[in-house]
Order: structure tokens, then sequence, then C-alpha cells
């Protein structure tokens, strides 16, 4: 199932990382272990992070994806269930909305 894996990363945390330098290769490191489809960085609600899209079979791999940014940065990290268009498609919304009026 696809995810967007929303992760707001503590600014003090994260500056402390870029001071020392390491910043670059802690996020190097964790998107070469998850493997993320798409990864998008940006700042939000005043805080750096990120939306990277995920595939994830089984919940027992959420720890794989959100550990690494807990430990790294202390990031808050959210799971978003997330559909392609072709996914909506199969949704069956004409029937849902029939069924619901």
């Amino acid at each position: 199932m696809r995810f967007v894996l929303h992760i707001s990363l503590p600014v003090e945390k994260f500056n402390q990382a870029v001071r020392d330098g390491t910043a670059g290769e802690k996020m190097r490191r964790i998107l070469d272990e998850t493997k993320p489809e798409a990864a998008y960085f940006c700042a939000k609600e005043g805080m750096r992070g990120g939306f990277l899209i995920v595939d994830i079979s089984d919940v027992s791999e959420m720890p794989r994806f959100a550990e690494p940014w807990f430990l790294l940065f202390d990031a808050t990290v959210e799971f978003l269930p997330t559909m392609t268009p072709e996914d909506l498609q199969r949704a069956g919304l004409d029937q849902l909305g029939k069924k619901w009026q």
C-alpha cells in the first residue's frame, strides 16, 4: 500500500546536524535504506520537513521507515495512506454516491 510519509524536523536538532556537517550524510543514509518512490523537502509550519512516497506491504514495515528519522533527527513522522488516480478510479465512487444519497 502506498503512503505519503510526512516528516517534520525539529529546528535545533537539524541545525546542529547542519553545523557539524552530518545532515547530508544522515539524510542520504536514510533515503538509500528506505528507497522512497519520490522525496520532496520543504518548510512547513516553520520547520524543515518533507514528504516521501513509500510502498509498505505490511504494517510491520512502518518502523523501518520511521525509526531512522526518529533516532537521527528527533523527527515527527506521519503515515498518510494515499491513492493514485488509478486507485481512485477503482474505488467505486459512483456506486458509493448512489448508495449514500
